[in-house]
């Protein structure tokens, strides 16, 4: 199970969501990727949708947050989910956003909707060398509350001669709009050229 020690409950949370919901929750991530992890290794891009579909399920599953229960919404829009209890058209305030990335930064959304954003950082570990019997680890789970303003649009690459991707919006300067918003963060885990990995004695 998550350690309790590698939590920080000064980091402001959506009403209603605590920090044993989202204990529980990297303990269902965890265990349920461990069954997908060789999408990984065929398409990165898919994995990190399935993280953050595994996301928000397990706080569906454990945390007073339930999943939209509008499909279109749910799949296509924003949020994923919202407070129980909160109707059909819930406030940014407690909306939650489900998302996952392998790296330490950068958020990145087809909206730029205001609202609460968890960002579950995950790094693959395929040797188990952090935990036996996990291949894939959250190493460090973000919350932040995010404005409209807060977002930039990044435009497709794509065209008529192929390539690219569809358009997307970025955060800008995530890293310091992350800072002190690391709600779980692995202490036996490091930023090093860009990427999560053992700390091994190092410092960050």
């Amino acid at each position: 199970m998550a350690r309790a020690s590698d939590f920080d409950h000064s980091v402001p949370l959506p009403p209603g969501l605590d920090v044993s919901a989202i204990r529980r929750a990297i303990d269902y991530v965890e265990k349920r990727l461990a069954e997908f992890v060789e999408i990984y290794f065929e398409q990165a891009n898919i994995f990190s949708a399935v993280v953050g579909i595994f996301g928000t399920r397990a706080l569906d599953a454990v945390s007073n947050y339930e999943k939209h229960r509008h499909t279109d919404i749910a799949q296509q829009r924003f949020p994923d989910l919202k407070r129980r209890g909160s109707g059909p058209k819930p406030s940014p305030n407690v909306s939650l956003e489900s998302k996952a990335s392998k790296r330490p930064w950068a958020i990145q959304s087809h909206y730029d909707h205001p609202g609460w954003y968890i960002i579950w950082r995950y790094l693959v570990d395929p040797t188990e060398s952090l935990e036996q019997s996990k291949p894939v680890i959250i190493w460090r789970v973000d919350v932040v509350f995010l404005q409209k303003s807060d977002w930039k649009y990044e435009k497709s690459k794509a065209g008529v001669s192929g390539g690219g991707r569809t358009h997307t919006f970025g955060v800008k300067n995530p890293a310091k709009k992350l800072r002190d918003k690391a709600v779980y963060r692995r202490q036996d885990v490091v930023v090093r050229d860009g990427k999560p990995v053992p700390r091994n004695g190092e410092e960050e």
